[in-house]
């Protein structure tokens, strides 16, 4: 996951991370935000979910301590990370800044 993961963030377009576990009740809250997101943006970005509990070294490497958390990445780089659940609106706008 790890060589794919570097992949996937050195990419030109932005990519919205979900750090999530499927037992977390507000991270269930925040994956059908982004869902709409994901309609709002388009193409623009690429949404990908990482479960921490299946990659624990990857949430560590990037210091998670709280799901969900949300990080953006552009060409490698860690733009933006906060946890907690965030809305549609402050979401798309966000991408659309880095995009």
């Amino acid at each position: 996951m790890s060589q794919k993961f570097q992949e996937i963030i050195n990419s030109e377009r932005p990519v919205l991370i979900d750090f999530f576990a499927t037992w977390c009740q507000p991270c269930k809250v925040q994956s059908s935000v982004l869902n709409t997101v994901k309609e709002n943006i388009g193409e623009g970005a690429r949404i990908i979910k990482v479960d921490v509990d299946q990659y624990p070294a990857l949430a560590a490497q990037y210091g998670v301590r709280g799901v969900p958390t949300l990080a953006i990445f552009k060409n490698g780089e860690l733009l933006w990370k906060e946890s907690g659940v965030h809305d549609v609106n402050s979401l798309t706008e966000l991408l659309k800044q880095y995009a």
